[in-house]
C-alpha cells in the first residue's frame, strides 16, 4: 500500500490508518459481548469467548502445523460450527482459505488442491471418501487432512486422520493473529463452478470482504443481535461474506447442516431465526412443504435470495408465509451478492403480481461497490428503457483480486477497466436493472433473441409447476427453438400441451416452449440449476 501524501502535507501512520479486515469484527465482538451467544449447532451454545478461543487455537494448530503466511488451507465442509471457525482462524494464521464445494467429484477436488496448493484440509468425514481418491489423484504432495467428527449429525469415519478436536488442543489460546499488513492480501480461494472446463480460482482481499460485510448490514437493515441461519454454503462465496458479518452486529449464527423446510421452520421457530439467504429453490421449498413441516411464528424473516431470478409467482406466495424477501444479484467474483432491488416507499401500495415484479429486478448497486454500468456491444452505456439489452459490467472494492494462475482470464474479465459478469440486462428509467439472461442462455430464433428466463417466469406462474429451465434445442427451420424442462409440484399434474397453451396466453408465439420434458432438474448444491446438462439433453434429442 505504501505511505501517501497529499496537498496538506500529511500522511497516513499506524494511528490514521489500520488494513481493513472481516478479523477485527470478531475481536471487537468478543470485547463488547463476551457472553452474548455466537455459535448454535443443535444442542451446542458457544459465546463469543468460546467462539473467539476456538478460532485462536485453531489459528495457533495451523501455525505449529507449518502453515505460513499466504499458504492455502481447504475445507470440505456442511456449514457446522467448524466451517464457521475456519473463516475466522485460517486467516487469523495468515493463510488463504479455500472453501470447496462438498458435491464435487474427486478428479475436480484433486484439481483444486493441486491449482491452490493447499497445505491442509479439513474435511467432514461423510466427504473422506471422495478425498481419499482425490488424494490418490493429485499430482502434487498430498496436504495434512484434519477430519471434524460431527457428533451432532452422528457422522463419524473411524479417526484415520486426525481429529479436529485434537488438533485444537494444540493451539495456544495467547496466540497473536497475523493481521494483515495490507488490505490487498488474499484472505479466501473460491473455485467457480467450472461448467465450461476447469474451474477458476477466484481470489479475494480482505478489504473487499470487510466492506462486502459491512455493506450488507446497510443492505439488509440489520440492527443489533440479529439470529441468522447459514442456508447459504459457506464454500459458496463464503457464504455470501454473511459468517464474517455476524460479530459486526453482535449476531448469532445459527448452522444448518441439512437444508430442508422441517429443518428451517424449527430453526425459525425454536431459534428466533430473523435472518437466512437462499436461493429461489428454497423459497418454493418452503412454499410447497407439507403442513406437518411447517411452524408458526410472529415475526417476519428477512430473506436475501439469489443464484436466479425468482419468479414473480414465487415471490407472491412466499411473503405471505412470514418472510420479506429483497432479490440480491452477484457472482463469486464480486463476494457474492453486489446489488439489491431496494425497496421504495411509493411502491408500499402494490399487491401481488405488480408488487412481486418490481421485487424480481436485480435492482441497484449495494453501498460497497459503485453503481452499474450495462454495455452494448460497443461498450458503450445503453438506454435506460427497459428495453435496450447489454451486459452488466462492475468496479469497485467489493470485485475480486483476479483468478489464480490465470492472467489470461484475468485481463479478459477485467477488460476496459470493469468487471464483465456475461449477464444480459436491461435498466429502466429509475436506474434499476432486470437480468434478461446470462450470455450463453439466450435463444435465438428465427433472428429474435428470446429470454429463457422470461419464459421461465411464464412457466412458474401455473400452479403446477415446481421449478423449470428453458434451454435452446436446435431446430433446421428456426436455429433454435426453447425447450422446457419441468419439475411437477407433488399431487399435481399438467400436460405438455397445457403448459404451452399457458405460455401462449401470455407470450408472443415464437416465445413459447416447443418441447416441454418432464424431469428432476440437475441442481448444484446451491440450488442453481446446471442449464448446460440440459442444453446437452436438447441437443442430442
Amino acid at each position: 500500500m505504501g505511505w501517501m501524501k497529499d496537498e496538506t502535507g500529511l500522511e497516513r501512520n499506524a494511528a490514521n490508518f489500520v488494513p481493513l479486515t472481516p478479523l477485527s469484527f470478531l475481536q471487537r465482538a468478543v470485547q463488547i459481548w463476551p457472553d452474548h451467544t455466537a455459535v448454535v449447532y443443535g444442542p451446542i451454545r458457544r459465546s463469543y469467548v468460546d467462539y473467539t478461543t476456538r478460532v485462536t487455537r485453531l489459528a495457533s494448530a495451523l501455525h505449529k502445523a507449518g502453515v505460513a503466511p499466504g499458504d492455502v488451507v481447504a475445507t470440505i465442509l456442511p456449514n457446522i460450527p467448524a466451517q464457521a471457525e475456519a473463516h475466522f482462524g485460517v486467516p487469523a494464521c495468515g493463510a488463504v482459505l479455500n472453501t470447496i464445494n462438498t458435491r464435487l467429484d474427486a478428479d475436480t477436488i484433486a484439481y483444486i488442491l493441486d491449482h491452490g496448493e493447499a497445505k491442509v484440509v479439513l474435511c467432514d468425514p461423510q466427504f473422506v471418501p471422495t478425498l481419499a481418491t482425490a488424494l490418490e489423484i493429485m499430482e502434487s504432495d498430498a496436504p495434512m487432512i484434519i477430519e471434524v467428527a460431527d457428533d451432532h449429525a452422528g457422522v463419524h469415519s473411524g479417526g484415520h486422520y486426525t481429529e479436529y478436536e485434537a488438533f485444537l488442543a494444540t493451539g495456544d489460546l495467547d496466540f497473536n493473529w497475523i493481521m494483515p499488513e495490507d488490505e490487498w492480501e488474499s484472505i479466501a480461494l473460491n473455485y467457480t463452478s467450472g461448467t465450461t472446463g476447469r474451474p477458476k480460482g477466484v481470489v479475494y482481499h480482505h478489504r473487499g470482504a470487510h466492506l462486502n460485510a459491512m455493506g450488507q448490514v446497510l443492505s439488509w437493515r440489520i440492527t443489533l443481535h440479529p439470529i441468522y441461519l447459514t442456508i447459504v454454503p459457506l464454500f459458496h462465496c463464503n457464504g455470501w461474506c454473511h459468517t464474517w458479518m455476524m460479530p459486526a452486529v453482535g449476531g448469532t449464527v445459527v448452522c444448518c447442516r441439512d437444508i430442508r423446510a422441517d429443518a428451517i421452520f424449527n430453526a425459525i421457530a425454536d431459534e428466533g431465526v430473523t435472518h437466512f439467504g437462499g436461493a429461489p429453490i428454497v423459497l418454493n421449498t418452503l412454499i410447497n412443504a407439507p403442513a406437518d413441516q411447517k411452524r408458526s411464528f410472529e415475526h417476519t424473516v428477512e430473506v436475501f435470495t439469489a443464484g436466479a431470478p425468482p419468479a414473480p409467482a414465487t415471490l407472491a406466495a412466499i411473503e405471505p408465509l412470514g418472510f420479506n424477501i429483497t432479490h440480491v444479484y452477484g457472482l463469486t467474483e464480486t463476494y457474492g451478492p453486489a446489488t439489491e432491488c431496494t425497496w421504495q416507499s411509493q411502491w408500499d401500495h402494490t399487491v401481488g403480481e405488480e408488487r412481486a415484479a418490481l421485487k424480481s429486478r436485480q435492482g441497484v448497486a449495494m453501498p460497497f461497490i459503485e453503481p452499474m454500468e450495462i454495455l452494448d456491444d460497443d461498450g458503450k452505456p445503453i438506454l435506460r428503457d427497459g428495453e435496450a439489452r447489454g451486459e452488466i459490467v462492475f468496479k469497485g472494492n467489493g470485485v475480486m483480486k483476479g483468478y489464480l494462475k490465470n492472467p489470461r482470464a484475468t485481463r479478459e474479465a477485467f477488460e476496459g477497466g470493469v468487471f464483465h459478469s456475461g449477464d444480459i440486462a436491461v435498466m429502466y428509467p429509475d436506474n434499476y436493472l432486470k437480468i434478461a439472461d446470462r450470455a450463453k442462455d439466450i435463444i435465438i430464433s428465427g433472428g429474435e433473441n428470446i429470454s429463457s428466463v422470461e419464459v421461465e417466469s411464464t412457466l412458474m406462474s401455473h400452479d403446477a409447476v415446481l421449478l423449470c429451465a428453458v434451454v435452446a434445442k436446435p431446430d433446421e427451420t428456426w436455429g433454435e427453438v426453447p425447450c422446457a424442462f419441468v419439475e411437477l409440484k407433488d399431487n399435481h399434474t399438467a400436460t405438455a400441451e397445457e403448459l404451452i397453451a399457458h405460455t401462449r396466453h401470455r407470450l408472443a408465439g415464437f416465445k413459447c416452449p416447443k418441447t416441454v420434458i418432464f424431469q428432476e432438474l440437475p441442481k448444484t448444491s446451491t440450488g442453481k440449476i446446471q442449464k448446460f446438462e440440459l442444453r446437452t439433453i436438447a441437443r442430442d434429442m
